[in-house]
């Protein structure tokens, strides 16, 4: 009898977010009429850029002409695309082939998929805070995760340490849930750990176009040795708003090799066998990210979060409040103010000012304490958001 995965049942109730949804359906269901002020959604909130939206336009008429109509696409990505991506890279000084980029339907699918590389006695190192999805997507797969936490005393950037090694390091930076940016000498250390354990890290860059200090690091390959130990994920959805139209990429160098087998071969005969490709559609619209006038528009829609982060922080630097993230980050990573733990935090914002954020508990035991904010919203409600908080904030203080 064929039996189901025994390691779904070591996996949690999806509690951080089922519980949000259902204590803000219970508050709009007691308060009809009451609009609430969401910042906690990961979600952007402005639409596709000019330059995307025509491309995708004229790839749906090309479909619509026998003579430039498309029907299966290559299933690492389409060369026109992938050419983009690496000559991006390649102006960033960072050389990249277009052979070593993948083209996915998100970073989110990528991230998840990408351990079916990786043997299933192998252990994951993931570092708490953490997006939840890199725990679910390792006890699914039966491994072995172990916890890093990280804290304000450390910036929430922990070092490696030789007694807590595993085969697989995940890092995100720009971080979700904390904002907080790995420096290149910190990102260096971490590369020359890996090489030295034969990990291979597993690099989020899902926020990177948010990093405005050009000291900072926007890869991992702009890291001295990382194209032996590092594969990187990357998504379209937050730096040119394609949540709702999916479109990433992964980078794997031919460099990364264990026991003389290639990941970058191992990954193209992946996505031979198990995907079909991404559409031609969303494939021409993500080609036009990367032209000089896409990369304008969409730094355009990033300006307009990076000024709600600015409109919070200025918020939080008047009620006293610590943080962290928010200038090279669309997240901000506060301390919840006069000792509440995180879920009464919530609660408080959300029946006191009508505030919506994410409980830092729902990203690992030492988010406890802690809450997010995203800064996707409209610039209307975020301005409106930073007003209710000074005013409660400033109450509850006097």
């Amino acid at each position: 009898m064929m039996k189901p995965n025994p390691f779904y049942a070591e996996l949690k109730d999806s509690y951080l977010f089922y519980h949000i949804a259902q204590k803000t359906k219970a508050y709009v269901d007691a308060h009809p009429g009451t609009k609430l002020l969401r910042m906690g959604i990961g979600d952007v909130s402005l639409p596709l850029c000019d330059a995307v939206i025509r491309a995708l336009h004229e790839a749906v008429d090309d479909q619509a002409d026998k003579a430039r109509f498309h029907g299966y696409m290559p299933e690492a990505g389409a060369p026109f695309l992938r050419e983009a991506i690496a000559a991006h890279y390649q102006k960033r000084g960072i050389e990249i082939a277009p052979y070593e980029v993948f083209v996915s339907s998100g970073a989110s699918d990528e991230l998840g998929d990408i351990l079916d590389l990786f043997e299933r006695s192998g252990s994951s190192l993931i570092m708490e805070p953490a997006y939840p999805a890199y725990v679910d997507a390792n006890v699914m797969a039966g491994r072995k995760i172990i916890h890093l936490p990280s804290n304000a005393e450390n910036g929430f950037l922990p070092e490696p340490r030789e007694e807590v090694c595993a085969d697989l390091i995940y890092i995100c930076s720009p971080n979700n849930p904390t904002g907080a940016v790995f420096s290149k000498e910190q990102l260096k250390r971490w590369v020359d750990f890996a090489n030295q354990n034969g990990s291979i890290i597993l690099f989020d860059a899902a926020y990177e176009s948010f990093i405005e200090d050009e000291t900072l690091p926007r890869s991992i390959f702009e890291i001295e040795g990382a194209k032996t130990c590092a594969i990187e994920i990357c998504s379209l959805s937050k730096s040119a708003g394609f949540t709702g139209t999916r479109l990433g990429y992964t980078l794997i160098p031919k460099a990364l090799v264990r026991d003389g087998v290639s990941f970058n071969e191992m990954w193209l005969r992946n996505r031979t066998t198990k995907t079909n490709g991404v559409s031609y559609i969303l494939q021409k619209g993500g080609a036009a990210v990367f032209t000089d006038e896409g990369q304008r528009q969409i730094r355009e829609n990033i300006q307009v979060y990076k000024q709600n982060a600015k409109t919070l922080m200025r918020a939080l630097d008047t009620a006293g409040i610590w943080y962290c993230g928010g200038k090279n980050s669309p997240y901000i990573w506060l301390r919840c103010p006069m000792g509440m733990g995180s879920w009464e935090f919530f609660d408080y914002l959300l029946n006191e000012i009508q505030v919506v954020g994410t409980p830092g508990e729902g990203f690992g035991a030492c988010g406890e304490g802690y809450f997010r904010f995203s800064t996707f919203g409209s610039p209307e409600d975020t301005i409106e958001a930073a007003k209710r908080l000074i005013k409660l904030l400033h109450k509850r203080e006097g």
